[in-house]
């Protein structure tokens, strides 16, 4: 039997943002390996060239135009705050942490987007949701409390990580509205241009630690560039286009888990138990979050939250 139009479409949504999960987890690795030769500004200046070129490259060969006007705004804001900001603060936080806490602190982003949402979109807040807010916040404090023993600066890498859940958050606000106008290749490619126009200060450093850095940390970059960067915030994109952003967060919960894995597999960094306890409070306050919202919808029989407006054709 044919699968129908509506259940292929979540299929290739559901697979899309597996892949976007899968390598956003390797992402975490990759900094942290790339982090020891080259400095914040320049590994995300060099990783987003990297992801420029290549969805460029795309971008030819699918003949993409301009997005349109009333999608700048959205692609511009998520450019700075997603591509620029939180690129420059993840790595900045990852050479204060090990990849495992990163991913599990970060993974507070989608309260956040919870949370931006109520205030910018109208989205409702319920009690339940600042009740998953404080947990998640409980399991941050925790995280920074486990490493003080390795001097300020861990606690300095929490916070810088937080700032880095802060502006992806932002960014997947700013990003949802632009999806309803362009397609998630055009969304993609020119919020990686924002991002990267952002981060040109950082040009010169770039310049000076490629010349010195091993091989295997610019290819650590190039791979953050071509893979993390344009396949994967592309298959977010297409992902969240078809779905809500509820859903897309809650993909991301798997993050930490596979970090974890491949940091200790690839890099032998494995977090204490306190920080893995910090961790589980950051994901148990997200799924309090969530859950009155699935239980109302059953307790009501509700009928699923509309689909977007967009048609397949408009995407990648």
């Amino acid at each position: 039997m044919r699968t129908s139009p509506p259940r292929r479409t979540e299929l290739l949504a559901a697979g899309a943002a597996t892949v976007t999960v899968v390598l956003w987890a390797s992402a975490f690795v990759s900094i942290r390996s790339a982090g020891a030769a080259y400095s914040p500004g320049a590994l995300a200046l060099g990783r987003l060239l990297a992801g420029v070129l290549t969805l460029g490259v795309i971008c030819l060969v699918r003949r993409e135009g301009w997005p349109p006007r009333s999608a700048w705004p959205g692609i511009a804001v998520s450019g700075v705050l997603w591509f620029g900001f939180y690129m420059v603060v993840l790595n900045w936080g990852e050479q204060q942490v090990d990849a495992g806490t990163a991913a599990l602190v970060v993974n507070i982003g989608p309260i956040l987007i919870a949370l931006l949402g109520a205030r910018l979109l109208g989205d409702p807040m319920p009690p339940r949701l600042l009740a998953g807010m404080a947990v998640s916040f409980a399991g941050a404090v925790t995280v920074g409390l486990s490493m003080s023993g390795e001097g300020g600066a861990s606690v300095l890498g929490v916070v810088l990580c937080l700032l880095a859940a802060v502006g992806y958050a932002g960014g997947v606000v700013a990003q949802k509205p632009a999806l309803g106008r362009a397609s998630a290749l055009q969304v993609t490619t020119f919020g990686c241009l924002a991002g990267a126009v952002v981060c040109l200060p950082f040009a010169g450093q770039l310049v000076r630690e490629a010349a010195d850095a091993p091989a295997s940390a610019t290819l650590n970059m190039v791979y953050l560039g071509v893979f993390p960067t344009a396949l994967a915030f592309t298959t977010w994109a297409y992902a969240l286009a078809r779905t809500t952003a509820s859903r897309m967060g809650a993909t991301t919960y798997a993050v930490p888990a596979l970090v974890v894995v491949m940091s200790w597999l690839a890099l032998g960094e494995i977090p204490g138990p306190l920080t893995l306890l910090g961790g589980a409070l950051c994901l148990a306050g997200v799924a309090v979050s969530r859950s009155r919202t699935a239980a109302r919808t059953v307790a009501r029989g509700a009928v699923p939250e509309p689909r977007p407006e967009r048609t397949p054709d408009s995407a990648v």
